[in-house]
C-alpha cells in the first residue's frame, strides 16, 4: 500500500481514540463539579476509588492467571514436534505468530484483563455493602447466621467466584491452545497426546477448577435460602433434607476429586483426571439430581401441606418481616348495609373532611385556569399534602409547582430554550374538600406573584423553581435576561429585575398579579361551595383565566418581569475552559459562541429532584413521586427513599415495576414507577429534600435503625443527615411514601394469611382491584384522604386502598396507613376484613351501581348523550362510615373546546346495597339516606333544604306521567339550545327542570303500576 494510505488508518484510529477519551474527561470533570455545587464530593471520590480498586484487583487477577498460564505453556513447549501433517499445518501459523508473540501476549492478557476489570467495577456496590457490613440483630431460621451474612457476605463471595472461575477457565483455553499451536497438545498424532508438561499445566488448572467448585458446592448451602423450589420461597423440605446434604457431599467428593488431579502431576497418567471428572459428574447427577427429586417425589408431593408446613411458616414471618408488615392489624369489620338516623348524627363530622377534587382529573383544571402562560406546565397527576387554614385546621390540599415547560411555540431555540426560559414559578394549591359554585376547585394559592390564604400561612416564599422536574435538561443563568413572570399593561419593568425587587412586593399582596388570573369571578380566597353550578360550560366572559394568552409570545417587551439568579445553585462558568468542558458535555457550540456568557453565569443540570438525590446518595431507590412543599420560606420538593435489598432469606421477591403499577403512574410526568428488579426487603429509610431555587440536596435519615441504611452510612460517611435535624415544619409535610404502600398491599394480598394451612389452601387471598372509573385492568391507586379509622377518636391522614377476594369482585377488606409523621400512629397499617357471609359491594360493583340505578341514571343521561360535554368519574373514595363502608365519587363534566376544563357537577354515593346522587356531597347524602339529613360541622355548607331538586334523586309531587315526560323532552331540548347559545343560567335552569320532570315521571309510573 502507498505511504499515506498506510498512515490513514492508524491516524483515524488516534483522532477517535482522541476525540473519546476528551468526551470521557469533560463527562468526569463536569460530573466533579456538580458534586463540587451540591457539596458531595466525597460520594464522587468514593464510588471513583471503590470502582478503581475493583477494577484493578480483577485486571491484575486476570492479566496475571491468563498470563502466567500462556507463559508456562510457551516455556514448557517441546524442542521437536513429531512429523505429521498436523504439524506441517501449524508450522504456518507458528511462523506469522513468532515474530509477533510478545504483542500477541499482551494483547490476549491485557485485553481480558481489561474487560474484566470494568466488569468488576460495576460491583463496587456489592463491595462497599460487604466491606461496611452492619449486623442485623436477627438469624435465619435454618443456619442460625445474622441475616447480614446473606445481604451483604453472600453476594460478595458469588461474584468472588464467578470471576475465580471466569480467570481458570480462560487460562486453562489459553494454554490448551498455546499448546496445541506449539505441539504441546496432539489432538491428530499418533502415539503420545500431551507431553508430560503440558499434562501437568492442564492438571493443575482442572484441578483449580475442581476445588473452587468445591467451594461454590459449600457456599450453595447457604444459598437454598433464596430456593424457589418448594411451594413458597426459601428452603423447602427438600432443600432441607435432601439437597442441603447433597451439597456438602458434594463439595467433600470436588475437594477428593482436586486433591486427584493434582496428583497428576507425580503420576503422569492421564487416567487420573479422567476418573476424576467422571467421579464428579457422576455425583452432581447421582446426588445432587437424583436424590433431591426422588426426595420430593415420593415424600414431599404425597403430604406436601404436611411437610411444608414448618417453611411456610418461616416464609410468612420472614415475608412480612422483610417488607415490614409484621405489625400490620386486621380485624373483622361486620359492616352495616343501614344506618339510623342517630348513627349518621355521629358521622356528621367526617363529613366535611372527604377529599373530593381528584388530583388526576383536576390538572387540567389547574393549566387553563392557573397556567398564566402557555409555556407553564403542571404535572398530570398532581399531589395532595395538607396545610393549615385561617383557623388553624390541617386541609388535605391539592398542590402543584408551576414549572417551565419550554419556550412558547415558535420561539424554541438554544437560546430561549436554555437561557431565556429557565424556571418555573410558584405553587398553586386547592383546598382538596371545596369546590365553588360552578364546580372549580377553590384555589388557597394562586396566581403570579403568588397570593391567596395560604400565603397567609406559610408566609412570603422565594416562589422561582429552577429545580423541578419539567424543562430543559440545562439552563444557563445570569447571562440573557431570564424571563421570571407577566406584568400588567400599568406596571414597569424598571423597578422589578431581580429576586430581591420581586420578593419586596410582597408575595402575599400580590403585587403585579395578573388580574385575568383570579381563581374565579367572584370566588374569595379561601371560599367556596361543595357542589356545582348551573352549567357544565363555561363561557368566556365567566371565566377569563380559561382563554388567556396560550403562551405565544406576543407580549410587548414591557408586560415582563426579568430575573438576575443570586442564588448558590448550578456550577460556575468562571472561564473559558469550563465553556469547553461543556460544550463538549452536551455537544453544543453555542456555549463556546454566545457571548452573554461570563464570569458570573452558572449552569444547572441534573434539575430533576429525583435525580439529584439518587445521584447524591447512589445506594439509594427513589420514589416515582416527588412533591412540592412551602418549607422555611422556600419551595422544597421532598423525595421518599428507600433502601432494598434481595439477600433477606426466605422472604418472598418481588418486582418494583409491576407492584407499583396503578392508573396513577402510566405515563405521568411525576407519577413513574419505581426500576423493576427483584428485592425482598425495603425500608423507607430516607427522607430527602431538594430546593427548587438552588438545588441544594438534604438526606435524612427516616429509619435510623435499618441496618442497610446503617451499611451505607458508614460507606459514604457525612451523607445521610440526622432524623433529628428535621425541622418541625418540614415534618409536618412528609408522609407515608406511595410506592412503599403500594409494595406492602401486594405483599398483603397473600401475607395477610399468618396460618401456614390456610396459606397453603389459598382460599382466603386477596386482588387489588382494577380502577372501575378508568379504562383497562389497571389497579386502582391508593388514595390520600382524612379519615376516622373505625374505634379512634381523632381522623388521621391516611393512605387507603381496597382488597376484593381473589376471582370475585366484592369488597374483602379495606387497607389504611396513618401517613401523619406528626402522629403516634404514623406507619401504623391496619385492615378492616369484611365478613365472608355478608356481601358488601367493591369498587367495581359500586361503580356498576351507579350506571345502572335509575335514580342516578336520570341524572347521568343527559350529560352521557350530550354532544357537547364529556363526563369524567372522578376518583372513587372508599372510607369507613357509621360502621358500614361509604363510597364517594365526584363527577366532573367539561364542555367541547380547548379552553374548557373539567367542572364538578354531581357527587355519587353508596352505602350497603342503596347509591344516590346530589349536586354536593350533602345533598348526594340526604339522598341516600332518604332525607334523613347529616348536619355538616359548624362553619361548613348547610344541606340543600329540597333534596330533591338539581338532581338530587330524591321525591316531589306528579301529574299525568305523559305530562312528565314531554317536560322532560322540552327540558332537554331547552338545556341543548342554551349550550349552543352559550346562556349558561338557561342551560342549569334547563337541567333542573329536566331532572324534576324525569323525577315526577318516575313517580308517575310507579304510581300507575301501584294502580294495576
Amino acid at each position: 500500500m502507498p505511504r499515506r494510505n498506510r498512515l490513514l488508518a492508524p491516524v483515524a484510529v488516534a483522532v477517535v481514540v482522541i476525540v473519546a477519551g476528551l468526551l470521557v474527561a469533560a463527562n468526569f470533570v463536569t460530573d466533579y463539579k456538580w458534586f463540587a455545587s451540591v457539596g458531595y464530593t466525597s460520594v464522587f471520590w468514593t464510588e471513583i476509588r471503590t470502582r478503581a480498586l475493583l477494577f484493578a484487583g480483577a485486571a491484575v487477577l486476570m492479566t496475571a492467571f491468563v498470563g502466567a498460564s500462556v507463559y508456562f505453556a510457551y516455556r514448557s513447549r517441546p524442542l521437536t514436534r513429531p512429523a505429521s501433517l498436523e504439524q506441517q499445518g501449524l508450522d504456518r501459523y507458528r511462523m506469522a505468530i513468532d515474530p509477533h508473540r510478545k504483542l500477541f501476549f499482551w494483547l490476549i492478557a491485557g485485553g481480558l484483563g481489561l474487560l474484566t476489570g470494568a466488569s468488576a467495577s460495576a460491583e463496587w456496590g456489592t463491595f462497599l455493602q460487604y466491606a461496611n457490613r452492619n449486623p442485623f440483630g436477627e438469624t435465619d431460621p435454618q443456619f442460625g447466621i445474622d441475616i447480614s451474612f446473606f445481604a451483604f457476605t453472600y453476594p460478595f463471595l458469588r461474584v468472588v467466584l464467578g470471576y475465580l472461575f471466569a480467570a481458570v477457565v480462560l487460562a486453562f483455553i489459553a494454554a490448551v491452545i498455546v499448546h496445541y499451536l506449539y505441539g504441546g497438545v496432539r489432538l491428530q498424532t499418533q502415539g503420545q497426546r500431551a507431553t508430560p508438561a503440558a499434562r501437568v499445566h492442564l492438571s493443575v488448572l482442572l484441578g483449580v477448577f475442581v476445588l473452587l467448585k468445591a467451594g461454590a458446592y459449600w457456599l450453595d448451602q447457604y444459598g437454598l435460602v433464596f430456593s424457589d423450589r418448594g411451594y413458597t420461597y426459601g428452603a423447602s423440605y427438600t432443600d432441607v433434607n435432601a439437597v442441603l446434604t447433597a451439597k456438602v457431599v458434594l463439595a467433600i467428593i470436588a475437594v477428593v476429586c482436586a486433591a486427584l488431579f493434582f496428583a497428576n502431576i507425580y503420576f503422569k497418567n492421564a487416567m487420573v483426571p479422567l476418573v476424576s471428572l467422571g467421579l464428579l459428574v457422576l455425583s452432581a447427577v447421582l446426588i445432587g439430581g437424583v436424590y433431591p427429586a426422588a426426595v420430593q417425589q415420593f415424600q414431599v408431593s404425597p403430604n406436601e401441606q404436611r411437610a411444608e408446613n414448618p417453611y411456610i411458616t418461616r416464609n410468612i414471618e420472614a415475608t412480612r418481616d422483610a417488607y415490614g408488615i409484621t405489625d400490620a392489624e386486621t380485624q373483622t369489620y361486620d359492616a352495616e348495609t343501614e344506618l339510623t338516623p342517630e348513627q349518621l348524627s355521629e358521622e356528621a363530622s367526617t363529613i366535611p373532611s372527604v377529599r373530593l377534587v381528584d388530583p388526576s382529573v383536576v390538572s387540567q383544571t389547574f393549566q387553563q385556569m392557573q397556567q398564566v402562560r402557555g409555556f407553564y406546565q403542571f404535572p398530570d397527576v398532581l399531589d395532595v399534602d395538607r396545610y393549615e387554614d385561617a383557623e388553624g385546621n390541617s386541609v388535605d390540599t391539592v398542590i402543584a409547582a408551576r414549572e417551565l415547560d419550554g419556550p412558547p411555540e415558535g420561539q424554541d431555540n438554544w437560546l430561549t430554550r436554555h437561557t431565556v426560559y429557565t424556571h418555573g414559578f410558584g405553587v398553586v394549591a386547592a383546598a382538596g374538600n371545596q369546590v365553588d359554585g360552578e364546580g372549580r376547585p377553590v384555589f388557597t394559592q394562586y396566581n403570579i406573584p403568588p397570593t391567596g390564604e395560604l400565603s397567609e400561612v406559610t408566609g412570603e416564599y422565594e416562589p422561582r423553581i429552577y429545580y423541578g422536574q419539567q424543562g430543559a435538561d440545562y439552563a444557563i443563568v445570569n447571562a440573557e435576561p431570564e424571563y421570571d413572570y407577566p406584568l400588567d399593561a400599568d406596571e414597569s419593568t424598571e423597578d422589578i429585575t431581580t429576586s430581591e425587587d420581586v420578593e419586596g412586593e410582597g408575595a402575599g399582596e400580590g403585587a403585579g398579579a395578573d388580574e385575568a388570573r383570579a381563581p374565579a369571578d367572584g370566588q374569595e380566597e379561601g371560599s367556596g361551595e361543595e357542589g356545582s353550578g348551573e352549567g357544565a360550560e363555561q363561557s368566556p366572559e365567566s371565566s377569563p383565566e380559561a382563554t388567556e394568552g396560550g403562551g405565544q409570545g406576543g407580549e410587548d417587551p414591557g408586560s415582563q418581569a426579568t430575573n438576575h439568579y443570586d442564588g448558590e445553585g448550578g456550577v460556575q462558568l468562571g472561564s473559558f475552559f469550563d465553556r469547553i468542558l461543556y460544550a463538549m458535555k452536551y455537544r453544543e457550540p453555542d456555549i463556546l459562541l454566545n457571548t452573554a456568557i461570563t464570569d458570573e453565569s452558572k449552569i444547572m443540570y441534573d434539575r430533576d429532584p429525583s435525580q439529584r438525590v439518587e445521584k447524591v446518595a447512589p445506594f439509594l431507590t427513589v420514589d416515582g413521586k416527588p412533591y412540592p412543599a412551602i418549607v422555611d420560606g422556600r419551595v422544597q420538593w421532598i423525595v421518599d427513599a428507600y433502601t432494598t435489598s434481595s439477600g433477606y432469606p426466605y422472604s418472598t421477591p418481588i418486582d418494583f415495576s409491576q407492584a407499583t403499577e396503578d392508573t396513577f403512574s402510566e405515563g405521568g410526568n411525576n407519577a413513574t414507577a419505581l426500576p423493576g428488579n427483584q428485592v425482598n426487603y425495603i425500608r423507607n429509610s430516607v427522607k430527602a429534600t431538594v430546593d427548587a431555587y438552588d438545588g441544594s440536596v438534604t438526606v435524612y435519615g427516616w429509619d435510623e435503625d435499618d441496618p442497610v441504611l446503617e451499611t451505607w452510612s458508614d460507606a459514604f460517611p457525612g451523607v445521610v443527615t440526622n432524623r433529628s435535624d428535621i425541622g418541625d415544619e418540614l415534618e409536618g409535610h412528609l408522609r407515608y411514601p406511595d410506592d412503599l404502600f403500594k409494595v406492602q398491599r401486594e405483599i398483603l394480598k397473600q401475607y395477610h394469611v399468618t396460618d401456614a394451612d390456610a396459606f397453603y389452601g389459598g382460599q382466603d387471598f386477596w386482588d387489588i382491584p382494577a380502577d372501575p372509573t378508568k379504562e383497562g385492568d389497571n389497579p386502582e391507586p391508593p388514595y390520600r384522604q382524612t379519615i376516622r379509622y373505625p374505634g379512634d377518636e381523632d381522623a388521621h391522614f391516611s393512605l387507603t386502598s381496597t382488597f376484593v377476594p381473589r376471582g370475585r369482585e366484592n369488597l374483602a377488606a379495606f387497607m389504611s396507613v396513618v401517613s401523619d409523621p406528626a402522629s403516634e400512629e404514623y406507619g401504623r397499617i391496619r385492615m378492616l376484613e369484611l365478613p365472608r357471609s355478608k356481601v358488601i359491594l367493591g369498587p367495581g360493583q359500586v361503580q356498576n351501581a351507579f350506571q345502572s340505578e335509575a335514580s342516578v341514571r336520570e341524572v347521568l343521561l343527559p350529560l352521557e348523550q350530550s354532544d357537547s360535554t364529556t363526563v369524567t368519574y372522578g376518583n372513587l373514595l372508599t372510607l369507613p362510615f357509621g360502621d358500614g363502608m361509604l363510597y364517594v365519587e365526584p363527577l366532573y363534566v367539561q364542555a367541547q373546546g380547548e379552553a374548557s376544563y373539567p367542572l364538578l357537577q354531581q357527587v355519587m354515593v353508596a352505602f350497603g346495597d342503596e347509591v344516590a346522587i346530589g349536586e354536593n356531597l350533602q345533598q348526594a347524602l340526604n339522598n341516600l339516606f332518604e332525607g334523613e339529613e347529616a348536619p355538616l360541622e359548624e362553619g361548613a355548607e348547610d344541606a340543600d333544604e329540597d333534596a330533591g331538586e338539581g338532581g338530587g334523586g330524591g321525591g316531589g309531587g306528579s301529574d299525568a306521567l305523559s305530562q312528565a315526560l314531554d317536560d322532560a323532552a322540552k327540558a332537554y331540548e331547552d338545556s341543548q339550545q342554551a349550550l349552543q347559545d352559550g346562556d349558561w343560567e338557561a342551560y342549569g335552569k334547563a337541567q333542573e327542570e329536566l331532572a324534576d320532570a324525569l323525577e315526577r315521571a318516575e313517580e308517575a309510573r310507579n304510581e300507575q303500576e301501584e294502580g294495576d
